[in-house]
């Protein structure tokens, strides 16, 4: 960004012109989280001292709609969210990044001449570091800068703190040093090359994608390379409804073994088929071969199949129902999403913990809720089998629905959220 862009970053968050970009990012929010830029502004000065700041955020996601369908290259629904990560950035004139982060009371300094991952392949510093690396590997400029960050989104909540995060240093990395002209899907992919490679997690697209575009978004992952992705024009906040995410509870087994057995007995089918995924298979196929595939990839794998094909389709019917402005009939998606989760894909709790079943409990309890009101959704959300599930509620019971699953479940258990219209970006840009 040109120096005669830059205005002094705590005038710009107190400017008219700023209020209606609060307004858009974070509605009845919007006064607690102008506090969030003032404070990280302090904090970056305390930190490192005065100095050309610019100002940028990165949001947390979810998934509306194509529950485990990514990992087959199939569809998904997904949607950037108003919690956020936000941070003040400025250049340090040096080969070293210095990141504090404020949520997680981190302090540290990465040296750009050493981009090793570290022996263990985890935590923030080898995350950043990928980053970096994949930036550098793109023939992207690269360079020192400082930068204090605060996080509101959830962590283990299903809405990708990390890949907000991961997509917050693509943003700075890109305005600091390469003029805000590397368009954000690239962002997806480079917090995707980070996890894979240096934090060893085998993760696709999906996260970064969401966190990255803004808004409601259509990814369709048939070439997992270079997935397909359709901005969804459709203001949420007109809706009516809030988005309500309500932590379970943790449950107590690893869960490893259960997120893997979910594309691994998808793609047994499509082996059976000669396929390496179930987006180059066909239902019709699989119907017609039932018995045969039953007998070589279990029962359990042939529902899981069924699933993925049947939310693909939910995924379309979604998609449509929301160009079309119609958002009743694009929850009605929604809720078959999470039925199809619950009795086909089998991951809302774990079989050798029946007596474990805090998803199901609180889909029953949200089930009951919406129909004593007349209207709503619900579904799973995320990789399931413990965690979060993802309720859409009327703005005027919005507040009883939190009250009621906090009494339920524990305080603090509810979450409500919105969808906002922007992913990553430099505030100061986004002004200009």
């Amino acid at each position: 960004m040109k120096e005669s862009d830059i205005r002094s970053s705590r005038e710009l968050i107190a400017s008219a012109k700023a209020d209606a970009l609060w307004e858009r990012l974070y509605q009845s929010e919007k006064k607690e989280n102008i506090e969030r830029y003032v404070s990280v502004c302090e904090g970056y000065e305390k930190s490192f001292g005065e100095g050309d700041i610019l100002l940028f955020t990165s949001a947390g996601r979810t998934e509306i709609c194509g529950n485990h369908t990514d990992h087959n290259h199939g569809k998904v629904l997904a949607a950037s969210i108003n919690l956020d990560c936000v941070a003040a950035a400025g250049l340090n004139s040096s080969s070293k990044v210095r990141i504090i982060s404020e949520t997680f009371n981190q302090d540290f300094e990465i040296d750009l001449n050493d981009l090793e991952p570290s022996k263990r392949h985890a935590g923030t510093v080898d995350l950043t570091k990928g980053i970096i690396k994949a930036f550098i590997d793109s023939g992207y400029q690269v360079g020192g800068f400082n930068a204090y960050v605060t996080s509101n989104v959830i962590a283990s909540a299903g809405v990708s703190s990390s890949a907000s995060y991961e997509m917050l240093v693509c943003s700075m990395l890109n305005e600091l040093f390469n003029d805000g002209r590397i368009d954000v899907v690239a962002f997806a992919h480079m917090g995707k090359y980070s996890e894979n490679v240096y934090w060893n997690k085998a993760s696709g697209l999906m996260d970064q994608m969401a966190c990255a575009v803004g808004g409601l978004i259509a990814l369709d992952f048939n070439d997992p390379s270079d997935p397909e992705v359709k901005r969804i024009d459709f203001d949420f906040s007109k809706t009516g409804y809030a988005m309500i995410m309500v932590q379970t509870g943790k449950g107590h087994a690893d869960l490893s073994e259960e997120y893997s057995s979910i594309p691994n007995e998808m793609k047994s089918v499509a082996a059976y088929f000669g396929k390496e995924a179930l987006s180059e298979c066909s239902e019709e196929a699989l119907i017609e071969d039932i018995r045969a595939v039953r007998e070589k990839c279990g029962d359990r794998a042939v529902m899981r199949a069924f699933h993925f094909f049947e939310e693909n389709k939910k995924v379309d019917g979604a998609v449509a129902a929301l160009d079309a402005g119609d958002f009743e009939k694009a929850l009605s998606y929604v809720e078959a999403s999470g039925n199809s989760s619950w009795k086909y894909l089998q991951n809302t709790y774990i079989t050798g913990a029946v007596q474990e079943q805090g998803i199901p409990v609180a889909l029953a309890l949200t089930e009951i809720f919406i129909k004593k009101i007349g209207r709503g959704a619900c579904r799973v959300n995320g990789g399931g089998f413990a965690g979060v599930i993802q309720a859409f509620i009327p703005d005027e019971q919005a507040e009883e629905y939190a009250a009621y699953m906090d009494k339920a479940l524990g305080e603090g258990s509810a979450h409500i959220m919105r969808i906002r219209p922007v992913g990553a970006a430099c505030i100061n840009r986004l002004l200009s």
